[in-house]
């Protein structure tokens, strides 16, 4: 069986950083997948400021020990101001102020993510999706049809959001195609991996 490895970076470091507090070495990451998991290739979807040469160095490395890295620079964009109208409690006077909403970051290899598994898909074939992201859903049922095997790498640790409310980075509909009867999905806890892939020792 051939595996290949797709990892949606965004996604995978917003998931180690912010739910399992470790810094993801993507050069272990590589490693461990070639070795441990034998796979043919693996494939790598990094957002990147433009400037930003530390982290385009660590891709650059990555594609030269033989990385399949597909970046894309984040696009900037102004958020829509907010108009917001108040009543000053003493005197009645309506007090109207225009409040700034900020920027927005955004990149997204949603496209080429999908275009790489789709040309990879097919029997004998296991592919390892390294996101929660439950737009997924639908590319994962392709695949399954053409005969692929799926793992899905994310976390499903539950995070509080509130006092009566929690979520985890692995989406309801990726978890529910983990679930599902007789499917060929499977999910790999990320946390597991932590010391095979995170940065320092």
């Amino acid at each position: 069986m051939k595996r290949y490895a797709f990892i949606d970076v965004q996604n995978t470091e917003t998931t180690t950083l912010k739910v399992l507090k470790f810094a993801t070495d993507h050069e272990k990451l590589f490693a461990y997948l070639k070795e441990k998991w034998e796979c043919e290739q693996v494939f790598f979807y990094p957002g990147i400021q433009h400037g930003d040469e530390d982290r385009e160095t660590v891709f650059k490395k990555l594609t030269e020990l033989g990385a399949i890295v597909r970046p894309k620079y984040y696009f900037v964009y102004k958020n829509s101001d907010k108009i917001v109208s108040t009543h000053c409690p003493k005197c009645d006077t309506e007090v109207t102020q225009q409040i700034s909403m900020g920027h927005t970051w955004k990149c997204n290899c949603d496209v080429e993510l999908t275009a790489d598994v789709i040309d990879h898909a097919g029997e004998d074939t296991e592919l390892l999706l390294f996101s929660g992201d439950g737009d997924f859903e639908f590319l994962i049922e392709k695949v399954v049809a053409k005969g692929s095997k799926v793992a899905i790498v994310s976390s499903a640790k539950k995070v509080q959001k509130g006092p009566r409310y929690s979520t985890s980075r692995l989406s309801t509909k990726l978890r529910n195609l983990t679930q599902a009867t007789g499917a060929p999905v499977r999910f790999m806890e990320l946390d597991n991996l932590k010391f095979k892939i995170k940065q320092g020792n």
